[in-house]
């Protein structure tokens, strides 16, 4: 910590964050989650777990006229044995909005994860101080947005002056529940995945329930997403079912039923948007379960492979063309008698002409100018005019 200034330490509560469902105190500080205490009991494990700890939109949010603040961390970096080097995530602080400095912890925790033995082990790491200096003196909003991919123990906060709460949000609160896509792989920032990006466009409040691996229709999920409040819904389900292996056709419809007759209770006449899986042709016509490349990582690159048999479809496995039409099936059904609700097909966000251009790079996962393209289309689709997010249909 520096000493030119005389600074203020404030707590960090729900008061000024945004975008998590929990905060844990543990040891060494805060620890913000995207699923509540209820639903982490019941996780099956360790991928959710993980992913729900990493604050894709997770934000703290203020009043203030400091011209420094600094953010100690603990941050948790994730090896991957045989895989590249990751790199550090990022926080970016944000002035009324606009982008006003970056950082990175560039040490912490370490989770080394063997994909191919299923094994993680962890190893305590410092604390890390971020420091953002040469702020406007005047009373402003500032947001600090956490690594998207990267779980954060937040331990201290320091301002030059003293920090408000956030003024109210007169925007509307979008809650979106998706894949590793959503959740922000392959982005660079936080404010740079797809659902921040389609948030800003839209002008909305974003609680991110992206988790990567996770989009599994987990009754957990959906119950979490009842218990909160919200103006907006969407779901984006089908590539983690079919990744995964996880269900058949026989199983997969009522599971999809199931979910949003969970969100209804909570949310009865919101706008609930129902997102089918952008391209990804691997999965296209060839069942899961995805593994890893092993001959691309042995050449240090990630690359990812469809292992399931398309003859297996007939049976009832599960393809991304399958989920599509299920999906569209489901919503015209339900929507005869739920005037608020309404499907996209994914392939409007991203289809095979953007993929001859934007390729998926590890064939699974879209790069940073994928993110964009997808938050463009959704914004326009959902949030523009005549789109089940337009404000004159709120």
């Amino acid at each position: 910590m520096t000493s030119s200034h005389d600074w203020t330490t404030t707590p960090i509560t729900t008061a000024i964050l945004r975008g998590a469902l929990d905060l844990e105190r543990t040891e060494r500080g805060v620890l913000p989650h995207r699923l509540p205490a209820a639903a982490r009991r019941q996780i099956p494990d360790g991928q959710l777990a993980m992913a729900e700890s990493q604050p894709s939109g997770v934000r703290l949010a203020f009043r203030t006229r400091a011209t420094a603040v600094e953010l100690d961390v603990v941050a948790t970096k994730r090896v991957y044995a045989g895989a590249p080097p990751r790199p550090d995530g990022v926080y970016e602080l944000l002035v009324d909005g606009r982008l006003a400095g970056r950082a990175g912890a560039p040490d912490g925790d370490t989770l080394t994860i063997d994909m191919a033995a299923g094994t993680a082990l962890s190893r305590p790491g410092p604390t890390e101080t971020l420091r953002f200096t040469g702020l406007p003196g005047d009373e402003k909003d500032v947001e600090i947005w956490l690594p998207h991919d990267e779980t954060t123990c937040l331990v201290a906060l320091r301002t030059d002056a003293p920090v408000m709460d956030p003024r109210p949000s007169d925007r509307p609160v979008w809650l979106h529940h998706g894949s590793s896509i959503s959740h922000g792989s392959n982005a660079t920032t936080p404010t740079g995945t797809w659902p921040a990006l389609a948030a800003a466009h839209g002008g909305a409040e974003l609680i991110n329930l992206g988790f990567g691996g996770g989009a599994l229709l987990d009754p957990f999920t959906a119950r979490a997403m009842r218990d909160t409040p919200a103006d907006l819904l969407s779901v984006k389900i089908g590539i983690n079912v079919v990744n995964a292996d996880l269900m058949r056709l026989r199983a997969f419809g009522p599971a999809v039923h199931g979910f949003l007759d969970t969100l209804r209770e909570g949310h009865p006449t919101a706008p609930l948007l129902v997102v089918s899986p952008i391209l990804c042709p691997i999965h296209e016509n060839t069942p899961g379960p995805c593994a890893p490349d092993r001959s691309a990582m042995g050449e240090g690159r990630l690359r990812f492979l469809a292992t399931g048999d398309p003859a297996e479809v007939a049976a009832g496995k599960l393809t991304l063309t399958v989920v599509r039409d299920e999906l569209a099936r489901i919503v015209e059904q339900r929507a005869a008698t739920d005037p608020h609700l309404f499907h996209l097909d994914g392939l409007e966000l991203y289809g095979a002409s953007d993929h001859a251009e934007l390729p998926l790079p590890d064939d699974l996962h879209p790069d940073p100018a994928t993110h964009r393209r997808i938050a463009e289309r959704f914004a326009q689709r959902a949030f523009g005019p005549g789109g089940p997010f337009a404000p004159q249909d709120r």
